[in-house]
């Protein structure tokens, strides 16, 4: 799961990102409001943590534009501001943020809110259980099966699978991939992407048996829900 946080207090910034990475959050940060809107436009997060005084862009302004952008109008945005009076909190939710928390605050209980509100928006990720068509994904005993029968699958390959199924239809470039599913601390060639998604895609196939790994040509691959049984 990824986490954009937008806040110019680098001590802050800096505190976040090491208790979401220990949570197991992946992490990108940006310092200002415009940065953050460049960052967006690339790679869309699974949450953002907005402060509302930014320099460059508002908190309040990116909100609205987060809102107004069909690619991110359900995006959850959790707002971080020194900012408690109840006009202030009216205006920050009315704007769209889906919660707000005031500075100075406890890092447990936004680490909590952070997982609450992941759940309501995607509650694919909270699940143990993850399946598509006749093919199946067991989170917790790192098992999948195709028409009921198990499969034999890499550590890799059961990461990249389960990745791409936590966003059924979403494009993923060949970077998006290695800091998912590699992690961002991980040198290696994008091509290796396309090494491990052929052992994917030869241990998830048999005869007769369509394909649920799309290729998109100069982007990237995705998981195709639509995946019919037989090909």
């Amino acid at each position: 799961m990824q986490v954009l946080i937008v806040e110019d207090e680098e001590a802050l910034t800096t505190l976040l990102r090491y208790n979401l990475e220990a949570e197991g959050f992946l992490v990108d940060s940006a310092a200002r409001g415009d940065d953050a809107e460049l960052l967006l436009a690339e790679r869309i997060p699974d949450l953002v943590l907005l402060d509302w005084m930014l320099p460059g862009l508002s908190g309040i302004e990116l909100c609205r534009r987060i809102r107004a952008r069909r690619e991110t109008e359900r995006l959850p945005v959790i707002m971080l501001t020194a900012r408690g009076e109840e006009g202030d909190r009216i205006r920050g939710l009315g704007t769209g943020a889906d919660d707000y928390i005031v500075k100075p605050f406890s890092v447990p209980e936004l680490l909590a809110r952070i997982r609450a509100l992941l759940r309501r928006a995607k509650p694919a990720h909270s699940s143990d259980r993850l399946a598509a068509g006749d093919l199946e994904l067991d989170r917790t005993g790192h098992r999948v099966r195709r028409g009921g029968e198990e499969l034999h699958l890499g550590p890799t390959e059961f990461r990249l699978l389960e990745f791409l199924m936590l966003a059924p239809g979403r494009v993923f470039s060949r970077e998006q991939l290695l800091d998912g599913v590699w992690g961002h601390d991980v040198y290696i060639d994008e091509r290796t992407v396309d090494v491990h998604v052929g052992r994917l895609r030869k241990a998830l196939n048999g005869p007769r048996q369509a394909d649920p790994i799309r290729t998109v040509r100069g982007s990237g691959y995705a998981f195709d829900e639509t995946f019919s049984l037989e090909a």
